[in-house]
């Protein structure tokens, strides 16, 4: 049925394969970033600012701010919402750590939330049912949804946006993993008052090393989160109507952080933006391959209606996750969980609160997800040995 390699006549299997993509480009990353070094503007040059309007463009949104991290993203705009003690942020369990890290961060509060059985992300009408009982509790401020954009597909945004709207809450799209989906053809900010993402390497949009960005309509919030990556730094608003006789950037107005891209990073994420429309599509025609010849045999992925994912990861459910990932190792298949162990089940967060019920769609779903190796550079011939893998196991356990 599939045209197959065996396990000794086939190269190794990348759960990620980035080395494809840097083959790939070649010549136009060695000649951004040497572009970069021999001009000696190393820290915010101007290819910081060309590939912030390029991300603004492409993510539909009137302005984009780059920083050092994906986990600096998404505390910018918290910080910059004045987010303190007794704040509570709504933000699910089902996710990486960083989501809910940055909250403590600022003395306020995470509220984790359960999320929808089928594709991840944060349910609508649990998230009611939770800032609901933060209300009648009445210890605490709800402020901030944090809805993730999980293995790349965008979350209900619509009916989340609506919540946001009827509480009078801050929205932000987590789209550290989902920058580039959309929703009805519209990109996450259409609904959230930001979207953050990361340009962490295994990002379906990544650098060689770490970086982030926030996009936002706002130009007030944008000017403000600018001043706070750079130490606090007087803004062209806190400047107006006043004389200086000096460099304005040792006018500190704020309590900022240090959370600048790179120069060398912004030169090779344009060049990794000018095709990332067609990996988005080879994304999606590998992923259809997979539900095609897997849907028989494991749970696979099902996009919300009208959405399209960056399938950051191709995630499925099988009853035993960890012995089929003992058996893809041992065929040279590489696999990974996301996430094991939820986010509220983890020592250092389980004293934070859970919505009503509790979370049984997150315990349930972290003990049968597993990853297949997803990237825009898989070829059929890799595709169909890993197929053939899962198949073979699938097999085993029903027969």
């Amino acid at each position: 049925m599939y045209e197959t390699m065996t396990k000794s006549h086939r190269p190794p299997i990348g759960f990620i394969d980035l080395l494809a993509q840097r083959r790939r480009l070649g010549t136009r990353i060695d000649d951004a970033v040497m572009g970069v070094i021999n001009s000696g503007a190393y820290i915010m040059g101007p290819q910081v600012q060309t590939f912030e309007a390029a991300l603004a463009a492409f993510g539909q949104s009137k302005y984009a701010l780059s920083c050092a991290n994906g986990t600096d993203a998404l505390v910018l705009p918290l910080m910059a919402w004045h987010i303190r003690t007794g704040d509570a942020i709504f933000c699910p369990s089902f996710t990486f750590a960083s989501t809910a890290e940055v909250v403590p961060w600022l003395g306020a509060t995470p509220v984790f939330v359960d999320v929808d059985p089928v594709t991840y992300n944060l349910d609508p009408v649990h998230l009611e049912a939770t800032i609901e009982a933060v209300l009648a509790q009445g210890t605490l401020r709800p402020r901030v949804i944090i809805a993730v954009d999980l293995f790349g597909q965008p979350a209900n945004y619509p009916a989340i946006s609506a919540l946001a709207q009827k509480y009078g809450l801050k929205l932000i799209a987590d789209s550290a993993q989902g920058f580039g989906c959309t929703l009805h053809a519209q990109h996450p900010i259409h609904w959230a008052d930001v979207t953050t993402t990361s340009f962490f390497p295994a990002k379906p949009l990544g650098c060689y090393g770490d970086g982030g960005g926030v996009l936002t309509h706002d130009y007030g919030l944008w000017e403000i989160m600018d001043s706070l990556r750079v130490h606090g730094k007087a803004t062209k608003s806190d400047l107006a109507g006043k004389t200086i006789n000096h460099d304005p950037k040792y006018l500190n107005m704020r309590i900022g952080m240090n959370s600048r891209l790179d120069t060398v990073q912004a030169a090779i994420l344009l060049e990794k933006l000018a095709v990332f429309a067609e990996e988005i599509d080879a994304r999606n025609r590998i992923a259809k391959r997979y539900n095609q010849l897997l849907g028989d045999c494991v749970v696979v992925p099902n996009v919300i209606e009208g959405g399209v994912s960056t399938w950051a990861q191709y995630t499925i459910e099988i009853p035993n996750r960890d012995g089929l990932a003992a058996y893809a190792k041992s065929c040279g298949v590489p696999t990974t969980a996301y996430y094991p162990i939820p986010i509220h089940k983890q020592g250092v967060y389980s004293r934070f609160p859970v919505g009503p019920g509790g979370l049984p769609v997150t315990e349930a779903k972290s003990d049968l997800v597993i990853s297949l190796p997803m990237y825009p550079d898989l070829d059929e011939a890799t595709q169909d040995y890993i197929i053939e893998t899962v198949r073979n196991f699938a097999g085993r356990n029903h027969a």
